[in-house]
């Protein structure tokens, strides 16, 4: 509602939060926004057309989506190579007008319509793409007052996405490039491959429009295709060697049998490229959980522009959001197998405790998932619905969250339920942390962020476990018991105390700094 206030007080706005989820409960609470949400969510009228499928839903149940589609292929016409535009594709001035066909392509409506509109929503993803990749091409309809960035907290994960490399086994078999001839912990050795994925995709490309079984029938889907792969790879070798001590090379990923799967190649500061994202005449960041020296420094904002608003008090009542620091044994990669057996004991004590509720379990890794669910009594294993955003059955995250709503004891168990999912009412009346979520610094780039920025790591856990407190407490009538396991927490706490937001002073016992 403070988006949506602020957004209304100015002419134009652009609203972008994190995950679709949310971008539905804004749908359903603040009706003059326009959203746009990616292809996926609509079906394909040209597949439609193809499979001779007439009924929407079951295009969209058979995976007739627009992101399988071609929104544009190159066809022989005349004797010359052309551009054809899906015939359902309506032009963006044709929706400013209201000219466009009534069968039009549903994905471009919606985005077409937030477009011309005066108040957008979109998601992360959505709007970098457009401001990276397409300003020129819709520069018209890029000039609002206000932008409204929803859950600031993630903005630096979803920068990262449109920065760097990430290189496929996949990518190298089709280049037929050698993985060995490779050093995957040399910067100049990548950069090197990167390079050689380029030409080869360009001389590929080259290749394939000269042969004479593209020139009888020519695939023009795999030329686009290519011609994206080529784009990217490029692209990447000029950003990396405009500034190379900015970039790290993680650690390759083997397969089983010790195989080259993939390999990052990421920036450190992400702040170089912030800028070409944040462009309307005034910048809303709203979280429950920044602090503005960190957060100014990690977007590159000079803190004498910025205007920090930290509410005072949490508008819901102590005895509602009660967290109990229970310090059963401290959690980390030296941690005993006793200290792991002593935690998950005490987690089966507080199942016990609410033996006739819905709960929440979060921890730092899928493995330590595992051990929980091994470990725990018969009575509340049976209990248990491990929850992520990609589960081993096939689920969903929604599909498993909506099984627990019908389960009048159930408790979800997750290393991935930090953040972005709304457990209110009797979803969840109580929640363990049962290890502090610290980044893995074992990553290459996590360690080359904390050498650099020696707060952002403390200042990640931070986030993280205060996004987790407020998983079941999603208003003032709302309530559930906290319980955090780790002993480590109180280190955290320690080292970031500048960093807690004055909401959390009266949970935590902390009196003003």
């Amino acid at each position: 509602m403070v988006g949506a206030t602020v957004s209304s007080y100015f002419d134009s706005s652009f609203t972008v939060t994190a995950t679709k989820h949310l971008q539905d409960q804004y749908i359903k609470d603040i009706p003059f926004l326009k959203p746009v949400k990616g292809k996926q969510n609509f079906p394909c009228l040209k597949l439609m057309s193809f499979e001779k499928v007439k009924n929407r839903r079951k295009a969209m149940r058979w995976g007739l989506t627009c992101d399988k589609g071609q929104c544009q292929e190159r066809v022989h016409k005349n004797g010359k190579e052309v551009i054809e535009v899906c015939k359902f594709k309506p032009t963006i001035k044709q929706v400013e007008e209201n000219t466009q066909d009534s069968q039009s392509c549903h994905y471009y409506l919606q985005k077409y319509e937030a477009l011309v509109s005066k108040h957008s929503l979109w998601n992360y993803p959505a709007f970098f793409q457009i401001m990276k990749f397409n300003k020129k091409l819709f520069e018209d309809y890029l000039d609002r007052k206000v932008s409204i960035f929803d859950e600031a907290h993630k903005i630096e994960d979803q920068i990262i996405q449109f920065v760097g490399l990430d290189i496929f086994s996949g990518n190298l078999d089709e280049c037929n490039l050698n993985p060995d001839k490779y050093d995957f912990t040399d910067l100049d050795s990548m950069i090197q491959l990167t390079d050689d994925i380029a030409y080869s995709y360009a001389k590929k490309i080259k290749d394939i429009k000269e042969s004479t079984a593209f020139q009888n029938n020519p695939d023009y889907e795999l030329i686009t295709r290519l011609e994206r792969r080529y784009d990217k790879a490029a692209q990447a070798k000029i950003d990396i060697i405009t500034d190379k001590d900015n970039f790290v090379v993680n650690d390759p990923v083997l397969d089983l049998n010790g195989n080259f799967r993939t390999i990052s190649i990421k920036p450190i500061d992400v702040s170089k490229f912030a800028n070409t994202f944040f462009e309307t005449d005034y910048q809303i960041f709203m979280s429950a959980t920044i602090d503005k020296p960190s957060f100014c420094e990690n977007m590159g904002l000079e803190e004498e522009d910025v205007a920090f608003v930290d509410s005072q008090k949490s508008p819901f009542p102590i005895e509602h959001r009660k967290i109990d620091l229970l310090n059963i044994r401290r959690l980390s990669y030296g941690s005993t197998e006793e200290d792991e057996l002593e935690v998950i004991k005490t987690i089966d004590r507080i199942l016990d405790e609410h033996s006739n509720e819905r709960g929440l379990i979060l921890t730092s890794s899928v493995p330590r998932c595992q051990k929980i669910l091994r470990y725990l009594s018969t009575k509340n294993t049976k209990r248990i619905r491990i929850c992520h955003s990609r589960n081993n059955d096939g689920k969903t995250q929604d599909e498993v969250i909506s099984e627990h709503a019908n389960d009048p004891n159930g408790v979800l168990l997750s290393s991935s339920l930090w953040e972005g999912v709304d457990l209110k009412d009797d979803l969840s009346r109580f929640q363990i942390i049962a290890k502090v979520p610290y980044p893995n610094y074992k990553e290459k780039r996590t360690k080359a962020k904390m050498d650099k920025f020696p707060m952002w790591y403390i200042s990640q856990t931070l986030t993280k476990l205060l996004q987790g407190f407020g998983r079941s407490i999603r208003s003032e009538n709302d309530w559930a018991n906290t319980y955090v396991l780790d002993t480590a927490v109180n280190n955290v706490f320690f080292k970031a105390q500048q960093m807690i937001p004055k909401a959390y002073y009266d949970v935590l016992g902390i009196e003003n700094l």
